[in-house]
């Protein structure tokens, strides 16, 4: 992707690495468009980076991403980046009753969301003569942590979507990233300066170093154990993973 002169969507923009990736795109130069449903959050956006735009969407709710995505178009006809980073992460226990809710809420927001807003956005980006969608999914789409169970599987659901997405545009003008960050300290999951967790800014500055490229993965180094553990010792990796996570503190 270049990463200037673009007009660029970003869900989720509002904290953590939304809000990390809408400021470094602003700051080179990018027109950008931060999409939440609260509009006291969107205004203090706004507020804080002169020249960011914003957009009332709730990507859990098929009517307003259709009339979001055509205010959207109307007043920002050069989108071309598109990048899908909202996300909800809330704990549960699948070995004991599961809160409908709360299933329901995270398979909204994390998955069907991010697949509904593309799909509306998908005949405008196809028209551009660049185009890029990038998905913010998680490590732990590929080593989920137990007490995350829901969280850990629409990010596994969202990666395969994107692999058949990307195949399906392969021989078009948009190119589709994935990005797959890490335990990133954005207060998402525990402390922001748990020892464990990459900090933001160091997570920001390295994708967006790799956004830059060619690459289908946006993968920092502190990723790849996790991304790359599929293999005969799966459940042993994620036995491990598991047992050392809750031997922390939060």
């Amino acid at each position: 992707m270049e990463l200037t002169g673009n007009t660029v969507l970003i869900t989720g923009g509002r904290s953590g690495i939304g809000a990390g990736l809408a400021k470094a795109f602003h700051e080179l130069g990018n027109q950008v468009v931060v999409a939440g449903r609260r509009r006291d959050q969107l205004d203090a956006v706004a507020h804080a980076h002169p020249g960011m735009a914003t957009l009332e969407l709730d990507i859990t709710d098929p009517s307003s991403v259709t009339e979001a995505s055509a205010a959207l178009l109307r007043d920002h006809p050069k989108l071309n980046v598109l990048i899908n980073s909202s996300a909800t992460m809330l704990g549960d226990d699948p070995g004991h009753r599961m809160d409908e809710a709360d299933t329901t809420t995270q398979v909204a927001v994390n998955l069907l969301g991010p697949v509904r807003l593309t799909s509306a956005l998908m005949p405008h980006l196809r028209r551009q003569p660049r185009a890029h969608i990038v998905y913010t999914s998680s490590t732990l789409g590929f080593a989920p942590i137990a007490l995350f169970a829901i969280y850990s599987a629409t990010k596994a659901a969202l990666h395969s979507y994107i692999l058949s997405q990307r195949f399906l545009l392969k021989e078009s003008s948009v190119t589709v990233q994935e990005i797959i960050p890490p335990w990133v300290g954005n207060g998402l999951a525990g402390s922001p300066d748990h020892p464990l967790a990459m900090p933001l800014d160091s997570f920001i500055a390295q994708t967006m170093q790799m956004l830059a490229t060619d690459a289908a993965e946006v993968l920092v180094k502190e990723a790849a154990a996790c991304r790359n553990n599929a293999g005969p010792d799966e459940h042993g990796f994620v036995d491990r993973l598991n047992t050392l996570f809750l031997a922390q503190s939060y």
